[in-house]
């Protein structure tokens, strides 16, 4: 019997394509065929949770403000997408651009959009921190999870961090939602180990398998489950097939996916 191939989850949606954490970035995702959608997540003033991976949002709205400092109405006035295309009002053959698509995105509209999908999607979701919100963001994200069933045992949904801290409140909220401690150092992984749980799966960056991949036998071979992130080449995508890798995150997941049927 063949090898299941790995997950291909589209890393703030199709982020290579179209601007990140936007709607349109995750449309894109959904069309090219992506098993999962990724998505960081942070806490507005008001409590609304929206997808942005920079506490400011300089790099992707123009702003030298705070996500956490406005409220929902505010953010919404924004263009998260204009960054990403600077030039494309100059181009008379690009497509006209959705609007809607390019607002900041909330937590419950990517939510709806996948429960609406025709076929099945998981969420690989992770919260931000440090934060001015501590452990409030992972019990509103407990919270929407749970309007949409979705905080118990089969939850397309699994949460991520680099915050063991973070990881433990959502073990204490929802138990059966699966976990992903996030790695950029080769110590994290030892460091964790005494805090945390069996089955908490592993999320290095690719870069700790090209660097460090005795390591990352060693944490194989204890039985635990790879996610990795950002892999966005053929080269990348055969090391983690050759270490066993059970989802790849990707900035360009139809990529991936030509990769892995060819």
């Amino acid at each position: 019997m063949a090898e299941r191939r790995p997950q291909v989850v589209a890393h703030r949606g199709a982020s290579a394509d179209q601007a990140e954490h936007t709607l349109a970035a995750y449309v894109v995702a959904l069309d090219q065929g992506a098993d999962a959608l990724e998505c960081d997540v942070r806490l507005t003033a008001d409590g609304h949770l929206v997808c942005v991976h920079d506490r400011d949002l300089r790099r992707t709205a123009q702003q030298r403000r705070l996500v956490s400092s406005m409220e929902l109405t505010e953010l919404e006035q924004l263009d998260f997408g204009a960054w990403k295309h600077p030039w494309a009002e100059l181009d008379d053959e690009a497509p006209d651009a959705d609007p809607e698509r390019n607002k900041v995105l909330t937590l419950r509209r990517l939510l709806q959009t996948v429960a609406d999908y025709p076929r099945p999607v998981e969420l690989a979701i992770e919260t931000k921190h440090p934060t001015r919100y501590a452990g409030l963001v992972e019990r509103r994200l407990v919270d929407l999870l749970d309007e949409f069933g979705w905080a118990g045992d089969g939850s397309p949904a699994r949460v991520m961090s680099f915050s063991w801290v973070a990881l433990r409140r959502i073990r204490r909220l929802a138990p059966a939602l699966r976990l992903v401690f996030l790695m950029d150092s080769p110590l994290d992984w030892a460091r964790t180990r005494p805090l945390a749980e069996p089955d908490w799966i592993a999320g290095p960056g690719i870069e700790l398998l090209q660097k460090h991949p005795e390591m990352i036998r060693r944490i194989r071979r204890a039985g635990t489950e790879l996610h990795v992130w950002t892999v966005n080449s053929r080269v990348d995508l055969d090391l983690c097939l050759d270490h066993g890798v059970s989802a790849v995150i990707t900035d360009r997941p139809q990529q991936m996916l030509d990769y892995l049927h060819a």
